[in-house]
Formats: structure tokens, sequence, C-alpha cells
């Protein structure tokens, strides 16, 4: 069992990287979901999200997630084949948390070099949990 700590990671170089790892057999537990950043200018980022998140209905969907976990979830599922037997199985390995559950606080937690924000090359980003609340999450 692998446990990343997800602050200050690039959110689609942490899914990409993430999600390779899951479909190799890896057990993968994602903490801090909250402190993930999304790069790119944060009105630009806000309404592409506002747009993914208005385009279903909660019945029918398809539905968007707002809380910043199911963010991370939801990315790295489209970055697998989720509707395969071998992606459904990788995508049950993984889990996602807000912070730090009491049963992971004892653990090491590691990081992802190439998603670190060290390698962003622009002062534009936006953090997942702020984002998070502007779209109506009370996490």
């Amino acid at each position: 069992m692998t446990v990343i700590d997800a602050s200050n990671l690039i959110l689609g170089r942490m899914a990409s990287t993430v999600a390779q790892r899951l479909l190799n057999g890896e057990q993968i537990n994602i903490i801090n979901a909250e402190k993930t950043i999304i790069s790119g200018r944060k009105d630009t980022t806000l309404d592409r999200y506002k747009r993914y998140v208005a385009r279903g209905s909660r019945e029918f969907g398809p539905r968007f997630p707002r809380r910043p976990d199911q963010i991370v979830s939801r990315t790295i599922r489209g970055m697998i084949p989720h509707t395969k037997m071998t992606g459904r199985e990788a995508y049950n390995r993984l889990r996602v948390y807000i912070g730090v559950p009491p049963e992971l606080s004892k653990e090491q937690a590691g990081t992802l070099d190439e998603a670190s924000i060290m390698r962003l090359s622009t002062a534009n980003y936006m953090v997942l949990g702020e984002l998070s609340k502007r779209l109506g999450s009370k996490y």
C-alpha cells in the first residue's frame, strides 16, 4: 500500500502517474486532496468546472463531483479504462481522502516529484479546495 501526499502536486500529472501505478496492481491512498493544484488562470478554470457541474442533473447525470476528493478520483478514473474489468479492479484499489485520516496518520506519505508544483512554468494556478468551495461544496 502506497500513501501519496497530494499537497502542491499538479492534478493532471499526479493523476496520470497514479493511473499507471494502479493499472500495474498497486494499492494507492491519496491524502490532502484539497491541497492539489490545478494549473491555469483562476477565472477560466472556474468557468470550465462550473460548466462541468451544470451539464448534468442529479437524477439523470452525467454528474460531476464538487468535493475535492471526488474530483481527484474522477480525474484518475478518466485515465483508466474504467468500463473494463482491469480498469474497474484498478479503480477499486484507489482511496482519496480530504486531510489525513486517523488510520493513515502513522504511515509514511510520499510525494511524486514529476508532478511537483516546482515543475509548473507559470504562476497561474488554483488550489482544488478553493475551487471546490466556489463550486458550492461543503467539505
